[in-house]
């Protein structure tokens, strides 16, 4: 079985000056997947990491340092299957199609097992993975730029620089698949000279809104640009166009039914990739604080815990964006009602966290930081008096961190559940329910 790995990049080691090694060809054991989605092999001198093998697999390499390019699958695993794209190998957003559903669930679950484990926490239980892939995603950053003299959209290579046009996308929502190959004539007008665009596009309640980056032309604003984006954007049915932050054409108002609440985001707003996995995530984090009278809500971004939280306790809702606040704050206003009292509060979680003392008055705490973690604001959870806590993460690593100093001060951690909304990648939600 043979298998060009056309994604794999060497990484020669040339510090020092010292030449790169020279490749050879061997051939492999695999053993396991490693966390970034690359299988890995004893190589003697340490791992040899092989994209694209799978556990079990005896393959034909081009090995460069620790770095494999797969030749040929001399011995295929009994998980192994056929890629749902025909993009994969060359595109840089699935690694795992190759996959089975049932083990490659399984090893996200490993992977946060083994996060807990490197941090002392092995006699946690983790529960199994969560597929809440749902429809498809439903929000994608295209990009877009001018090779061969024509206009191109797709996505990033792995380990590189160089854009990938793409004719589908079978882990996107069927109207963003269908909504990427008709993109061209808004790249078109919106490229600059040089370089590229990101067209970030999110499927709302009320139709696709759309938010270009990048193309920082004066002359979009002009009347004729106006109209001609106008009607660009009414062939393509879209709610919403914006460039650079700007909304230029609002069709329909986009809006995204939070609980109770219906939240109009502002351009280019984050979200959660999947409807499915936003419920889900939703639906660990209330669990987690159930009974609590009063919440607070940090990194809440447009409200996915804190509009929903609303609804059995009185919420405030900490966030660094201010737009995002608005849209939080005016959703909960217009929900005629059906939610208790929601406030808001602008404040860099990261560089300042909210302090122990103002948490004196909340029993319950929902926490979803970035990727890097947020250890100084679980170090001021830690000391509030805060008895219930959902920590919602996108990094095994950085919760099994973080968590360290909520066990050490009294938090029992009652459940940890991955949750997969990145279908055929590395990436792992985690939710943590702790207690005290």
């Amino acid at each position: 079985m043979k298998r060009v790995n056309r994604m794999s990049r060497s990484r020669p080691n040339q510090a020092g000056g010292r030449a790169p090694p020279a490749p050879e060809e061997r051939i492999l054991e695999v053993t396991a997947v490693g966390a970034r989605g690359d299988a890995t092999a004893e190589g003697g001198a340490g791992l040899i990491y092989a994209p694209f093998a799978l556990p079990g697999e005896k393959i034909r390499a081009r090995v460069i340092g620790d770095r494999a390019e797969v030749l040929e699958v001399l011995a295929p695993s009994a998980e192994r299957q056929a890629p749902a794209c025909r993009h994969f190998g060359r595109c840089g957003g699935c690694q795992l199609q190759h996959w089975q559903d049932a083990p490659y669930l399984e090893w996200k679950r490993a992977q946060v097992q083994d996060a807990l484990n490197k941090r002392g926490f092995g006699a946690v239980q983790v529960e199994p993975t969560i597929a809440a892939w749902g429809a498809g995603r439903r929000r994608a950053a295209f990009h877009a730029a001018r090779l061969g003299g024509q206009v191109r959209i797709g996505f990033i290579e792995r380990g590189g620089a160089k854009l990938t046009p793409i004719s589908q996308c079978p882990v996107l929502a069927p109207p963003l698949e269908a909504l990427a190959l008709k993109l061209a004539p808004l790249a078109e007008m919106t490229l600059p000279q040089r370089g590229e665009i990101t067209i970030h596009c999110l499927l709302t309640d009320t139709g696709i809104d759309v938010a270009v980056k990048g193309a920082g032309r004066a002359e979009l604003l002009h009347r004729a640009a106006l109209e001609a984006l106008s009607a660009i954007a009414n062939d393509l049915d879209l709610a919403r166009l914006s460039i650079d932050g700007e909304p230029i054409v609002e069709r329909k108002k986009p809006l995204l039914r939070m609980g109770k609440a219906m939240v109009a985001p502002p351009p280019g707003a984050f979200l959660q990739p999947t409807a499915a996995g936003e419920e889900t995530l939703a639906r660990l984090a209330l669990d987690a604080v159930k009974g609590s009278n009063r919440v607070i809500d940090l990194f809440s971004g447009i409200g996915t815990f804190a509009l929903r939280a609303a609804e059995h306790a009185e919420v405030v809702a900490a966030e660094t964006d201010n737009e995002m606040l608005i849209a939080l704050k005016k959703a909960a206003d217009g929900a005629g009602g059906a939610l208790k009292e929601v406030s808001t509060l602008r404040r860099d979680l990261l560089r300042t966290p909210i302090s122990a003392l103002e948490m004196k008055k909340f029993d319950g705490a929902i926490i979803d930081p970035p990727r890097s973690g947020a250890r100084l604001q679980a170090e001021q959870i830690a000391r509030a008096p805060i008895r219930k806590l959902a920590y919602v993460s996108c990094d095994p690593a950085s919760f099994a961190r973080d968590i360290k100093v909520l066990i050490e001060h009294g938090f029992t951690l009652t459940h940890v559940t991955p949750v997969d909304q990145f279908r055929w990648s590395p990436h792992t939600e985690v939710v943590g329910a702790f207690e005290r």
